[in-house]
């Protein structure tokens, strides 16, 4: 699975795409226990105030499914004027 990376969330990981293995998402079956595992690998993750994740090009729930091969994206807050 590979995970795109914007803003901070990019900074907190060290790159712009993370390829995470199969062995690792396997039992990731929802954009919610993805949030959780990045959340426990990458712990600076969780200082956010928000995460919004987009599912092929889609912005998701919690709850919606994912599968190995779905473009993922972590988009953090955006500030602005």
């Amino acid at each position: 699975m590979t995970v795109l990376l914007f803003g901070i969330t990019k900074d907190i990981v060290g790159s712009s795409t993370l390829s995470l293995p199969v062995s690792s998402t396997s039992r990731l079956r929802t954009v919610g226990e993805l949030k959780d595992y990045l959340s426990s690998t990458y712990p600076r993750l969780r200082n956010l105030s928000s995460l919004a994740v987009a599912v092929n090009n889609s912005y998701a729930e919690d709850s919606d499914k994912i599968d190995n091969f779905d473009e993922i994206a972590l988009i953090p807050p955006v500030s602005g004027g």
